[in-house]
């Protein structure tokens, strides 16, 4: 039985290595297995194979060839730069999300990776090299990109052992350097993982320390300390102004707790006090007129392992202070109607926009129950004291309103830009997503002028002088017609966009139907590009 051996040989740059090499192998009959030059014509790799029968043939034969003009170096290796390359590129095939499937300009497989494998149903470890229709798949449209075409985004399924996978298939051949189709390759993207992406990117749940944007002082210093505290199981109090971010600093303080449990969210200011109490510690079967006839359990009890969020806790009454107190001191609720006290184990996170200082001082607030949950405060700063983060932040809402109206992100002009950064934003980031919101809709394909940003105090003025002017015979005046006008253009410019009314119509977010209805009550048409 044959053995190998694998050496590299270090030269001098000359000519003539590879006749030389072969000469001195070829004379004692020694198979090559494989031979590489690198680009220098420096190093030369080679492979082949030894007879252990031989005796001392293979230090003979590195003597021999020791003897060669111009040798610097000689040296066994482990690994031929080939192998090394073949290997990551396994590697690299293997840890992309996509399917992919390769073949060669005579149809055989050059590749097909754990995805493929696992959407077609693939058990074969010997595939490559076989014909690729020993592949599972649905159709074999690759074949036609060794003839020069090509195809995106086409669905398929495929129905295996392990289940029914749909996916979308894009293929397009491969040459080489004189321009000849050498191969093809079709990359598979299934529909299940393109979808879980388009909604983390349109409504993202899941949000991480890494989603809150800026880079000033104030806020860095906030996600620095809000990480600090992160996995404390103490209460974190949230302070900052409406729009600031409180419950996004929540959820990421959640996420980086490590906790398995949920993360519930109530907002103190919205629920009368009867309905806030029991949305909090819950009710037994019969408590009062409308209740579920079975009871119900309490946020406190659902959020067990997880967080619960108490978003405008001073907006709470006093008996509801009174009764969160008690829950917050014993770690254990009673629900509404109970006799018996159920012990929790929820990270509890509150929030309020209020001065919870001069609250206490009025007596609108309990102190005990002030100082139970301010034991770990983070002052979340407004948007007038970040205002080098307007560029960044603006960036952001283009990008998801784009990929929302799929259309191409929007540039701001630097008049816009410079409009934006001297608002004193009382509304803070809040109020600049409507903003950008409104003049990207306003702007159209165009990219954001200055004349686009329009704040609510400009709205409102704007909406005061149409009201005001002498109406005319045959006009209409108002906000109603001014959207009206406005609704116009974007239905026009949107409908040169698209090459269907159907498409027109997803774009908008509108139906079908409500889109043919509004072309013929504005009299617009399909225009072709």
């Amino acid at each position: 039985m044959s053995e190998g051996l694998k050496l590299q040989l270090i030269f001098k740059d000359r000519v003539g290595i590879i006749a030389d090499l072969t000469t001195i192998l070829g004379e004692r009959a020694i198979n090559i297995l494989s031979m590489e030059v690198d680009a220098c014509g420096e190093k030369t790799f080679i492979y082949f194979e030894t007879h252990p029968e031989a005796g001392d043939s293979v230090h003979v034969l590195i003597q021999k060839l020791k003897t060669i003009h111009g040798l610097i170096d000689i040296s066994p290796i482990k690994t031929l730069p080939q192998e090394k390359r073949e290997k990551s590129l396994k590697v690299m095939l293997n840890s992309v999300s996509d399917g992919i499937v390769a073949i060669d300009d005579n149809g055989k497989v050059l590749a097909v990776n754990r995805v493929a494998k696992r959407i077609l149903g693939c058990s074969d470890p010997a595939i490559v090299g076989k014909p690729v229709e020993n592949l599972n798949l649905p159709d074999y449209l690759i074949r036609e990109c060794l003839h020069g075409k090509q195809y995106r985004n086409i669905k398929r399924t495929s129905r295996t052992a392990s289940g029914l996978f749909h996916f979308f298939a894009s293929g397009q051949p491969f040459k080489d350097s004189n321009n000849r189709i050498v191969g093809a390759v079709e990359v598979m993207k299934d529909m299940k993982e393109i979808k879980e992406l388009a909604d983390a990117v349109s409504n993202p749940t899941r949000i991480t320390f890494s989603d809150i944007l800026g880079k000033s002082p104030c806020i860095t210093s906030a996600i620095a300390f809000a990480r600090q505290v992160a996995r404390s199981n103490a209460i974190i109090s949230i302070r900052g102004k409406s729009g600031t971010g409180k419950e996004l600093f929540a959820r990421a303080i959640h996420h980086s707790s490590g906790l398995s449990g949920l993360f519930l969210p109530i907002n103190c200011a919205a629920l009368p006090e009867h309905l806030l109490e029991s949305e909090l510690f819950g009710y037994e079967p019969g408590t009062f007129t409308g209740a579920d006839r079975h009871g119900k359990s309490g946020l406190f009890e659902k959020a067990k392992d997880g967080t619960i969020f108490l978003d405008e806790i001073a907006e709470m009454s006093p008996s509801s202070q009174a009764k969160l107190l008690r829950v917050l001191q014993e770690r254990r609720v009673r629900r509404i109607g109970g006799a018996r006290e159920l012990p929790i184990n929820a990270r509890v996170i509150t929030a309020t926009s209020r001065n919870m200082e001069e609250m206490v001082n009025q007596d609108k607030f309990r102190d005990d129950l002030y100082y139970r949950i301010n034991v770990l405060p983070i002052y979340l700063p407004s948007l007038q004291e970040r205002i080098e983060d307007i560029p960044l932040l603006a960036e952001h809402f283009l990008f998801h309103l784009s990929y929302k109206l799929n259309k191409d992100s929007q540039p701001l002009c630097p008049g816009a830009l410079e409009k934006l950064c001297g608002h004193d934003w009382p509304g803070n980031i809040r109020e600049l997503r409507n903003v950008i919101e409104r003049a990207a809709i306003l702007a159209g394909d165009s990219r954001i002028e200055k004349e686009h940003i329009l704040f609510s105090f400009e709205t409102d003025r704007r909406r005061h002088r149409l009201s005001q002017a002498p109406a005319t015979e045959g006009s209409v005046l108002g906000l109603k017609s001014l959207m009206q006008e406005h609704e116009k253009q974007v239905i026009r410019k949107t409908l040169v966009r698209y090459p269907s009314i159907r498409q027109c119509a997803k774009a908008l977010q509108l139906s079908h139907t409500a889109l043919i209805n509004k072309i013929k009550k504005y009299g617009l048409r399909m225009e072709r590009k």
